[in-house]
């Protein structure tokens, strides 16, 4: 394999060194310096590796056998940061990490093979890669505590904050995580990626949590080589924006293998006994280009590259070596040799490893579902008195016929009183109580440990869930509107939603995210607090989108989605229609028809709700009409219109929006031969379109129409009736449908 300009000037620049005489590898490499001759040994010998990876990408990109050239040449000083910590503090790494991966393999008592053949087997692609089995190349393993990223430009930064919050919160609680008691998580970026909104979150959510006197061990690690791809960043800019209030700033050169080991000794044993976050800013260079495609003279000077390859790390570790009297330039140039030629065999080697063969394999870890684990777990109650402590003496079964909003609270808190590793936490969710009361008196019975508020941000909410959800908690965070959802849905997504497939299930994110939404409420109006479109949501594989209406389906599905969180890591988003919290009455004031008693736990198993279940109204053969949310109690009450004038029909509440309950719906189609959709959400991207498609797929032969929400946002007041879904629409379309 010919060699670039960067492998010819390491190689002509540690022939040019002068050897020292030899000395004892056990005293410090550098005077004042804690780091031995050994040690610096060891890890240049990981940064070399990591180097050689980087050829081996290019090596294996040019005979179509690799698949990723983003390398981590330049920033090998990374070793250094593994060195700092211990091999059980989890890593959230970005993807010039390969030294600090090898370290970390090495670290954990694994041979340098090892950690080589990991990487070399996610460059091909190989389905025996220890993290992701081919699906994507990323630096994570599940026995070294590096929780895999993807490329998404720091996204990951809200998701470390989580971990570090979820290190403490659960020895506050009593409750075993994933990591140590006394683990400091180490979060790494690039300097581009400290402009990006998800790096912001991430940032001043630590540094809001150190202002409130709350424990936060994180460090923050920004591995700054100047450019991000072909754009700049100002001199400065980095520091600028890592100097916050509670957060300690450290500085040193990342292609100085000892000054960068000696300030990441430093941070990190800040972060190890101050519970505080720190930020570590390595000054580091690009070799390379960013990627194997990059062609770098189109936007940099040959000065620029000069710069860039006079300060290689590899070059600065052989002068220390040398300089220390370690070792010789001659037997630093053959080891290089014989690890090259070692690397590129296996690399070769790896090529023949196997791939996914199917869209099955491909697949599986993105949504496993075993719902009769799910059905036996979901009826799990409290024992009597624990029950009793959380209700005061009364419980709910007890209390009269419940509310939408009521119902939940009451779910919630039955879930509280089970699960101890259960959070509840959001905008305005503990004293207050959430916007429409739906976690009223929580924070009061469990405490302010398990039912908190957080601050404004949607980001930093999800963030702190999937750090705690990974860390083997049960995050319940509330997003206060549907409309809000978007700011962040990146940590859905990007995040949430792919760590299954990209860790073959070895992480998870067990989650239920609730999320108040839909339109129609009264006084209250305008767009943001009355969204109605979840088209976003949809298609995110694996995600489970539940829609409850009424509020003994609400009870049920709310259990059936922790379950699926505790059971499978299932990532849940739980949609609560607004305009139905309060409602209590179907067809005229004061008929109750609305309110539903609260199921005892006796009764848990046999009105349990599986995912993927709808349920049926009626027993009609003239006309389906398939809905869900505020369009259950409209189609319920055109329904009743109809059958007075002759007509048979049934209502299909479908209550879960991903995974569609197709069978269900498909066994009403076939039982009436006419399936209206009342949909409520927008007529583009509508989930009625789904539904068709669904029906179409299937074979279906009879007639289908749907009704839906005009393709507007939502305005104030009674304007509003005139782009949302209505009764009258939805009857009128059922007549049409009915001739």
């Amino acid at each position: 394999m010919a060699r670039d300009t960067v492998e010819t000037h390491f190689i002509e620049a540690v022939a040019a060194l002068t050897a020292a005489p030899a000395r004892d590898p056990g005293r410090p490499v550098r005077e004042g310096s804690p780091l031995t001759g050994e040690q610096a040994r060891t890890l240049f010998h990981r940064q070399v590796d990591s180097r050689l990876l980087d050829i081996a990408a290019r090596w294996l990109r040019e005979r179509d056998e690799g698949f990723y050239t983003i390398g981590s040449a330049g920033h090998e000083g990374n070793a250094a940061v593994a060195a700092a910590l211990r091999p059980t503090d989890p890593a959230l790494l970005h993807y010039r990490s390969g030294a600090f991966y090898l370290t970390r393999s090495e670290q954990a008592g694994r041979l340098p093979d090892q950690g080589l053949r990991d990487v070399l087997l996610g460059l091909c692609a190989a389905a025996e890669e220890p993290v992701a089995g081919g699906r994507h190349k990323v630096f994570g393993h599940p026995d070294l505590a590096i929780i895999p990223q993807t490329s998404t430009i720091a996204s990951h930064l809200p998701r470390a904050v989580g971990v570090a919050f979820a290190v403490e919160r659960g020895r506050a609680l009593g409750v075993p995580t994933a990591w140590p008691d006394d683990a400091i998580v180490v979060c790494s970026f690039g300097d581009a990626s400290v402009n990006h909104a998800s790096a912001l979150t991430g940032l001043n959510t630590a540094a809001y949590a150190t202002h409130q006197g709350q424990a936060m061990p994180i460090l923050f690690v920004c591995e700054d080589n100047g450019i991000g791809i072909s754009v700049r960043t100002p001199k400065g800019w980095v520091e600028a924006a890592a100097r916050r209030p509670g957060i300690a700033y450290f500085p040193a050169d990342g292609c100085d293998l000892v000054e960068a080991h000696d300030a990441a000794v430093r941070a990190a044993e800040h972060v190890r006994t101050h519970r505080s976050p720190a930020f570590l800013h390595l000054r580091t260079v690009r070799l390379m280009g960013h990627a194997g495609s990059d062609v770098e003279v189109a936007y940099r000077t040959q000065r620029e590259l000069r710069a860039d390859l006079e300060r290689d790390p590899l070059v600065a570790g052989a002068r220390l070596l040398v300089e220390a009297g370690l070792v010789t330039p001659e037997e630093l140039l053959r080891k290089y040799e014989s690890t090259r030629e070692h690397v590129l065999r296996i690399a070769l080697e790896t090529t023949r490893a196997p791939r996914l063969g199917s869209a099955a394999e491909i697949m599986a870890p993105i949504a496993p579902r075993r719902p009769d684990l799910i059905a036996k777990i979901a009826p799990l109650a409290a024992d009597p008195s624990a029950r009793e402590r959380a209700f005061a003496g009364t419980p709910p079964e007890a209390e009269k016929p419940m509310t939408l909003a009521q119902s939940i609270n009451r779910t919630l808190a039955d879930a509280l009183a089970v699960h101890p590793e259960m959070m509840v936490f959001g905008e305005d969710v503990a004293k207050k109580g959430g916007v429409y009361g739906v976690t009223r008196g929580l924070q009061k019975r469990f405490g302010a440990g398990r039912v908190f508020d957080t601050h404004l941000d949607e980001q930093a909410i999800l963030g702190l869930a999937l750090g705690s959800g990974v860390s083997r908690l049960l995050p319940v965070p509330e997003i206060q509107y549907l409309a809000y959802l978007h700011n962040a849905l990146d940590q859905i997504r990007g995040e949430a939603a792919t760590l299954s497939f990209f860790s073959k299930g070895a992480y998870r994110n067990p989650l239920v995210v609730r999320v108040a939404g839909y339109a129609y409420q009264k006084g209250f109006g305008g767009h943001f607090h009355n969204d109605n479109a979840v088209a976003a949501l949809r298609d995110i594989p694996g995600l489970v989108i539940a829609s409850p209406s009424r509020p003994d389906d609400a009870s049920a599905m709310l259990r059936t989605c922790l379950a699926a969180a505790r059971t499978e890591g299932s990532v849940c988003v739980f949609l609560e229609p607004i305009a139905l919290y309060h409602t209590k009455d179907l067809f005229e004031d004061g008929d109750g028809g609305w309110l539903a008693p609260y199921t005892p736990p006796s009764r848990w198993s046999e009105t349990h709700v599986p995912i993927g279940r709808a349920r049926s109204y009626g027993d009609g053969r003239d006309l389906t009409i398939a809905t869900f949310g505020n369009g259950v109690r409209m189609s319920l009450r055109a329904a009743v219109r109809l059958t007075q004038e002759g007509y048979s029909c049934r209502v299909l509440d479908l209550r879960w929006l991903a995974p569609l309950p197709i069978d269900d719906l498909l066994r009403s189609a076939e039982l009436t031969g006419k399936v209206l959709i009342a949909d409520e959400t927008r007529h583009t991207g509508a989930v009625s379109e789904g539904i068709v498609a669904e029906l179409v797929d299937a074979g279906f032969s009879g007639q289908i129409a749907r009704v839906t929400s005009s393709d507007s946002f939502v305005p104030l007041g009674a304007a509003a009736d005139h782009v949302l879904l209505s009764e009258e629409e939805i009857e009128q379309a059922a007549r049409k449908l009915l001739g």
